[in-house]
């Protein structure tokens, strides 16, 4: 019977493979959507692979990494974190669609906004109403506390995404008149706050001074794909991009000792990524820079069906996949702290110190990846346009109109509830 189950969904897979194909439009960047797709798969697989958690003597679930006890595991941190690549197809993509916009600039970013915001307002919401619920069936509170933080980390990425996508019509200017040099003042003030957060005046420096980094340093791959849109940059940039972030990010490891984790780490004082450091735009421009010089290459691979389809649905999961994620592998380890007594169980509730907790992490990553499929089953709808499959007619009248309003008003009151509690305000 198996050997001829797997032929027949082979068969399947491949039809719908095909279909996909057949509906993407001939003028899709089939290779900026696989980067997007690289991008959104490097988040989860990032957060999976280097958090862990630590099981209290309370029973609670605490955050802990693995980067603490292994420091060798920092270079997978420089492959894992892809959010230039993000925010370089982000502003690439978002300057054609500002091209093809029909309306006004401002009707534009409203429905950016809200394809951000939609999915955020869901996650939130829905856990404000499990976070009292797991309470109420024995759950401890450091144990919600912990969930409440990871499932909100993502999301401060959305925050500064839509902040930087208001600015689009700027970067477009800035790109039609420097070029691929528009990123550059970026870079430069990037480097002055490290300059004086980290340099011989660092003593009387605000800690405050850092947020300054925050725009800047995320903006900076983004101005690099809006002029990269506007066709600014060709070949010659790209290996400039390539060499120059990759010269940049030596020097800083190795001359001016930036930390080697691209990611924070329990423990130490400085971090490169909240709020990015100079390293973290070096790594986005030769990221960037690579990027660009092999988008040919990507778009002739994705050009086979099998390749492209996963694309797709990555891309049309994009916001499920980056807000629910974290949700995923506490759905695995939840149960985990009620049932692996005070030893904990391998690679969820053991603390990540070992080469076995590395090996048996491993092992768990498909877990997550099923549970969030089966999350995304459910979550995706959140992603949906306003109004899709809300079967509100014509004639459902002024309460078919109250409703939505009202339903948003109750998951902004829940969402906002849900932040106070995650930031430790309650």
């Amino acid at each position: 019977m198996s050997a001829t189950v797997a032929p027949r969904t082979r068969a399947r897979l491949s039809e719908v493979a095909a279909r996909i194909d057949r509906r993407t439009p001939a003028h899709r960047d089939r290779a900026v959507d696989g980067l997007r797709a690289l991008a959104l798969l490097a988040v989860p697989t990032g957060h999976w692979l280097l958090g862990g958690f630590t099981l209290g003597p309370e029973g609670g679930l605490h955050n802990a990494s693995p980067l603490s006890a292994f420091g060798a595991l920092a270079p997978a941190s420089w492959v894992l974190q892809m959010l230039g690549i993000f925010f370089l197809v982000g502003g690439y993509a978002s300057v054609l669609s500002f091209h093809r916009r029909t309306g006004s600039t401002g009707a534009w970013l409203k429905g950016r906004m809200v394809r951000l915001g939609r999915p955020v307002l869901g996650v939130t919401a829905v856990w404000a109403l499990a976070a009292p619920a797991l309470y109420a069936a024995g759950v401890p509170e450091a144990t919600l506390r912990t969930g409440a933080t990871l499932v909100i980390q993502p999301l401060w990425f959305v925050g500064v995404y839509a902040g930087v996508t208001a600015l689009t019509p700027y970067c477009v200017r800035a790109a039609r008149r420097l070029g691929g040099w528009a990123a550059a003042p970026l870079l430069a003030s990037v480097a002055m706050v490290d300059f004086l957060r980290y340099g011989p005046l660092s003593d009387a420096v605000p800690s405050w001074l850092s947020v300054l980094n925050v725009l800047p340093g995320w903006m900076f791959a983004y101005q690099l794909g809006v002029s990269w849109g506007e066709r600014r940059i060709g070949r010659r940039g790209a290996w400039l991009l390539l060499v120059g972030g990759g010269v940049l990010f030596a020097a800083l490891l190795t001359v001016f000792h930036y930390p080697a984790s691209m990611v924070g780490v329990p423990g130490e004082v400085r971090t490169n990524s909240h709020p990015p450091s100079l390293l973290v735009l070096a790594l986005a421009s030769a990221q960037s820079g690579a990027a660009m010089l092999l988008r040919d290459r990507l778009a002739r691979l994705l050009a086979r069906p099998a390749l492209w389809a996963p694309v797709v649905v990555v891309n049309l999961s994009a916001m499920t996949v980056l807000c629910w994620h974290q949700s995923a592998m506490l759905a695995a380890a939840v149960p985990a702290s009620f049932v692996g007594g005070a030893s904990g169980v391998a690679g969820l509730t053991t603390a990540p110190e070992t080469l076995g907790w590395i090996l048996a992490r491993l092992a768990w990553m498909p877990v997550f990846a099923v549970l969030l499929v089966v999350i995304a089953r459910y979550a995706r709808r959140f992603e949906a346009p306003p109004g899709a499959g809300a079967g509100a007619g014509a004639g459902a009248g002024a309460g078919g109109r109250r409703s939505p309003v009202l339903r948003r008003t109750v998951a902004g009151l829940l969402a906002a509830g849900f932040a106070v509690f995650a930031l430790g305000l309650a």
